[in-house]
């Protein structure tokens, strides 16, 4: 059902139930059972969630964000993975510590349309309130896909890039209408949290920008714990900033494309199936999504090539987003050095094309070490690397047709002789209209690859099998959805430095 969103001056409305944040909230107010593909679904995704936070667990950010969670011990409380099983927290700092876990490596799913977003983010903090609150395996399939339709609805209707805007603003309001269906709330609480999570989680796209830091791990994470705070304070009563999206003083208004805006945002009516959780898709390899289909076509471009010290130059014909975002569209010097954070490292193609076509492959720890990041050859062959923005590709990467849809590009490689070879390709390997699509033997592999020397293969079963059969979890199931890591298997690293908690 389609609802048409613009800004209203407060003496004409508009009521709340025509605001886009009530809309959002009578979604999650809908207890429609998901069809059984969607929860086989969700299932992948937690599972592809867990996996990339096992691989994260020694790294500092991770460390810290652990540290601050279990700073607030809680009962009944949520688990905090890789931490014992009886160690409980409170949940907002459980969404938080496991959010940060998740995001970490850039490795778990994706949707890209008008703007993009890593509907993964929502499962932390909905399975933290379900673990606190005690909710059936059900419940939570039921939840996690409703975040998934909000966070799909509104990337897909509102673009927040252009405007310089963190996508977090839309994770915020799924989050939070996650959590509300979680628990059963009824719309009118849900409104309240919407827009209150709306409001804080809106920031500027600088989290993302030149030297990328550690907080575009956290940024999704603080999204999550707000959402979870929001919906707490709903439920005692309070309300929020009031229309969130339409006030002439709001969003849409001053942050977005002004007054005169109107988007269109599709959302299920009542009764209607949630599928939205179907049109997103996983990552192969731990990078931005854009860099996913030329990280494949880099290694079988490599194979062809060889030696990649004949290479003169190498263009990547591609969609103005993949360009502007992580290519030399982007005009940040710091994609180019090599002493860049990994965080920017993951954000410059031209890095990450250029190990692809050396290595013959992309790892999430080997392909981002300073020492290989400063090899001479590599950076010698990354500085001949430019991206081109071509509007076919541009056209492909927006179009809503999926035979037409692309998030790939073409390359052309000169060498040192004046021949050219060239390639293209249109979807990564892994996504569901690739050469392989990702399929539940795909996702157990890739958790059994990250969770190795981490989780114990027992733990890592025992996770499996209970996650495997989410739907017919119990509340006390739910609540050892989890796995624990042993120190000796998370190694400590440098000490950890004071904080306040």
């Amino acid at each position: 059902m389609q609802h048409r969103v613009r800004v209203h001056r407060s003496a004409d409305g508009p009521a709340p139930a025509d605001q886009l944040a009530y809309r959002i909230a009578e979604c999650a107010a809908d207890r429609t059972e998901p069809d059984e593909d969607v929860v086989q679904m969700v299932v992948n995704r937690i599972i592809d969630d867990a996996a990339v936070a096992a691989a994260a667990l020694h790294r500092r950010p991770v460390r810290n964000a652990r540290a601050q969670a279990e700073a607030h011990p809680h009962s009944p409380g949520s688990a905090v993975w890789g931490t014992p099983l009886t160690a409980r927290v409170s949940p907002e700092w459980a969404a938080w510590a496991n959010g940060v876990a998740v995001r970490e490596l850039d490795f778990h799913d994706t949707f890209l349309a008008a703007d993009f977003s890593h509907p993964g983010d929502n499962i932390p903090p909905i399975l933290a309130v379900a673990q606190h609150a005690g909710c059936t395996g059900m419940e939570l399939a039921r939840a996690i896909a409703t975040a998934y339709e909000v966070q799909v609805a509104l990337t897909a209707g509102i673009c927040l890039h252009e405007h310089r805007i963190d996508h977090i603003a839309h994770l915020g309001p799924s989050a939070a209408a996650g959590v509300g269906a979680v628990l059963g709330l009824p719309a009118e609480t849900v409104y309240q949290a919407v827009q209150q999570a709306l409001h804080v989680t809106t920031t500027t796209r600088q989290a993302r920008k030149g030297a990328i830091s550690s907080w575009k791990a956290y940024a999704p994470a603080f999204a999550g714990k707000a959402a979870v705070e929001a919906v707490d304070r709903a439920m005692r009563g309070e309300g929020s900033p009031s229309p969130a999206y339409e006030g002439e003083d709001g969003f849409i208004a001053w942050l977005l494309d002004g007054p005169g805006a109107e988007y269109t945002v599709e959302l299920p009516a009542p009764g209607e199936p949630k599928r939205a959780i179907l049109r997103t898709y996983t990552k192969e390899h731990s990078a931005e999504y854009q860099s996913q289909a030329l990280i494949d076509l880099a290694r079988r471009m490599g194979a062809r090539i060889g030696d990649t010290s004949r290479i003169r130059s190498v263009t990547i014909h591609t969609s103005h987003h993949t360009h502007n975002v992580i290519g030399t569209g982007a005009g940040d010097p710091q994609k180019s050095d090599p002493a860049a954070s990994r965080e920017t490292l993951d954000h410059s193609i031209m890095y990450i094309f250029a190990v692809a076509l050396q290595d013959g492959e992309w790892h999430h720890e080997r392909s981002y070490t300073p020492e290989r990041a400063s090899r001479p050859d590599t950076v010698d062959l990354w500085h001949r690397i430019t991206t081109v923005e071509d509007p076919q590709w541009t056209e492909r990467y927006h179009s809503a047709d999926p035979a037409k849809k692309a998030f790939g590009g073409r390359v052309v490689i000169e060498l040192d002789d004046g021949t050219e070879i060239w390639d293209e390709i249109a979807m990564p390997d892994a996504h569901p209209l690739g050469a392989r699509p990702f399929t539940r033997p795909d996702y157990i592999a890739k958790f059994r690859a990250l969770a190795g020397g981490v989780v114990s293969r027992a733990e890592q079963d025992r996770f499996l099998g209970l996650v495997e059969r989410l739907p017919e979890l119990t509340a006390e199931h739910v609540r050892d959805l989890s796995f624990a890591a042993g120190p000796a298997a998370v190694p400590g690293g440098p000490a950890l430095a004071k904080g306040l908690f």
